[in-house]
């Protein structure tokens, strides 16, 4: 069937055209049918459905700022049930979305994860830097949907997808569905979400939605001419994974197989090697991913809060219709470690304490994070010892107990039926008592070899290795050569060709070289062609990675010329930003770029994938 032809230059506006090339394509599929048949979407004897696609399928994209790999994976399943309704979806993350082709799509799905204090995904903030600039487009014909992924214990909870859902409509798009901000128990909204979405944009330029079994009506409209086809240029990410029966409801118990001290018993931090049998669960990984723990909270702090309650251990609650203890709650299920906001304006209401009160009200958030440094559930119910609250109003305030993820530090090749952690073991002093890391205390203080965690994949395509002749460069200071760790052993196992240059530093090089026999065997073996070390507190003045950077900027820069990859890990607040800035720094020095010209060679690095970073 030919498809209609709209003339650019008649008298109609850019919706107008797009209806009469749907209501002149719908005629065609009318004309084409056989005689008697119903039209597409009606099944016989039944109600019309708005998910048909005409011949060919309707083109959808649908793009994903992931961070950790959620997103990426909630678009895979958007991806999936849009197949089943007849559409022909092209999926990438948003940077791949080239802002000019974005006037030309009809039809958008948006699921984005907000990064940090509110701010966008590495993969998204060349899109959301483009759709905010003064000359963004219009998007008069744009139907569009945004799912938004967060965490409400942070300041900005799912800013990015709210920036992105209001700047759509801004320039001019139509949403068809509304925006769900998803807090860390994601999973049920989300599912609602995409199940609603999918329909709801399958229902653009249809022309009778419901049609009873006795009438037949238009077919659905599909958009036809040079917007439906140039709508989706982007391409297509990583093939769906296959789905793992091992999730954050159901994960697999593995066995701890190794916890030893890494850092020297001298250091100023505590920092452990794990390695975790992955028996017979089936499950597979790849460089680059995270390994997802569910932790299980402190007996102490358990204690303690339900004394403070005055019950019994064994009370009976119900907890989202399921009845449990209320021990087995505060112990498996919810946050008792990071009070929610929600329990927060729940004291400060009950409690009328006049600070706290000041403190969530005026919007300082910089003094409100000042006084809830340190604090637990304990310390917020602590605020008015006279105050009583049932388990059942203490539960509904608080956050379910989140999975934490840690940056995979081993190779399936070189470390078979097994997955490896480098963990930083969190400790302080907070008013009397002492206090630590959900996790990170869990696994150091109460897994030792032979007991059992329950585990999880989080894959992330978004930090992958480059093929095997290509040179990667690698920065990743303190646990943050977790990945990199990895990476070389997997390099190593595959007889790699491209070459490899080290960045890594800590605070003390006698107390803090993790893996020093392992880097300096890369080196020896001719794995490791670059090391650079920096231990910021063995010379009077301090230096760090990025100060290497700038030391070694010829040669880095050569390398970038020559097509290396740059990778970075760690912390996002200070390193992860310094870093940024030196190599910026140096791209304008030894490429004789002014910073503006440097800063586009970066963001060029970025949409090409080869400047890659897992940050936190």
């Amino acid at each position: 069937m030919q498809l209609p032809y709209i003339p650019a230059d008649i008298p109609f506006t850019g919706d107008q055209k797009a209806w009469l090339a749907g209501f002149l394509a719908g005629i065609n599929t009318r004309i084409a049918m056989p005689a008697g048949a119903p039209p597409a979407g009606v099944p016989v004897g039944g109600t019309a459905t708005v998910d048909a696609a005409a011949p060919g399928g309707i083109p959808l994209q649908i793009v994903y700022g992931s961070q950790t790999g959620t997103a990426e994976w909630l678009s895979e399943q958007a991806e999936a049930l849009a197949r089943e309704h007849g559409f022909e979806p092209v999926r990438c993350d948003l940077d791949a979305l080239d802002i000019t082709a974005l006037s030309a799509v009809r039809r958008l799905l948006v699921i984005t994860s907000t990064y940090g204090e509110g701010d966008m995904p590495d993969n998204a903030e060349l899109f959301w830097q483009a759709l905010a600039a003064p000359d963004a487009p219009r998007l008069d014909g744009l139907y569009f949907g945004v799912l938004a992924l967060g965490d409400s214990i942070y300041d900005g909870f799912c800013q990015a997808g709210k920036n992105i859902d209001a700047r759509l409509a801004e320039l001019g798009g139509t949403r068809v569905v509304d925006r769900v901000d998803c807090d860390v128990d994601f999973e049920d909204p989300a599912t609602d979400w995409i199940g609603r979405a999918v329909p709801a944009l399958a229902a653009v330029d249809v022309g009778a939605i419901e049609v009873g079994a006795d009438e037949v009506g238009p077919a659905p409209l599909s958009v036809a001419g040079p917007a439906a086809a140039a709508a989706t240029t982007a391409p297509t990410g990583p093939a769906p994974r296959t789905k793992s029966p091992w999730t954050r409801k159901n994960p697999y118990s593995a066995t701890v197989v190794a916890n030893t001290l890494l850092s020297a018993p001298t250091s100023d931090k505590e920092v452990r090697h794990l390695e975790i049998s992955l028996g017979d669960s089936g499950i597979d990984y790849q460089p680059g991913d995270g390994i997802s723990i569910s932790p299980v909270n402190d007996d102490e702090l358990v204690d303690r809060i339900i004394t403070r309650l005055g019950v019994s251990p064994d009370t009976v609650i119900t907890d989202r219709k399921v009845e449990r203890s209320l021990r087995e709650a505060l112990t498996e299920h919810y946050e008792i470690s990071t009070p929610s906001k929600y329990l927060l304006d729940y004291i400060a209401q009950r409690s009328q304490d006049a600070e706290l009160i000041h403190l969530t009200s005026n919007g300082d958030r910089e003094a409100l994070d000042a006084w809830m440094w340190g604090k637990d559930v304990l310390d917020l119910l602590d605020v008015d010892p006279t105050l009583t609250i049932s388990p059942e109003e203490l539960i509904a305030e608080l956050r379910p107990l989140q999975h934490r993820v840690y940056s995979i530090s081993s190779s399936p090749l070189a470390h078979a039926g097994t997955v490896h952690i480098t963990m930083a073991t969190v400790r302080y002093r907070s008013g009397d008592r002492q206090r630590g890391g959900v996790c990170s205390t869990f696994l150091a203080d109460r897994r030792p070899e032979g007991t059992q965690v329950g585990v999880f994949i989080s894959p992330n395509n978004s930090f992958r290795l480059p093929p095997d002749d290509t040179k990667t460069i690698m920065i990743g200071p303190g646990t943050g050569i977790a990945p990199f760790r990895s990476f070389l052993h997997e390099r190593a196992a595959r007889g790699a060709r491209g070459g490899n240059w080290l960045f890594f530093g800590d605070r003390r090089r006698a107390h803090d070289h993790i893996y020093a026999d392992e880097i300096d065997g890369f080196v020896t073996d001719g794995i490791l062609d670059r090391l650079d070390l920096a231990f910021s507190r063995d010379q009077e003045h301090k230096i760090y990675v990025q100060d290497r950077i700038r030391e070694q900027g010829a040669d880095l820069f050569g390398w970038l010329s020559d097509g290396a990859h740059v990778y970075v890990c760690g912390d996002a607040t200070r390193m992860a930003r310094d870093v940024d800035t030196a190599l910026r720094d140096v791209v304008a020095e030894h490429g004789g770029l002014s910073d503006d010209a440097a800063q586009d060679y970066l963001d060029d690095l970025k949409r090409a994938k080869r400047y890659l970073r897992d940050v936190y």
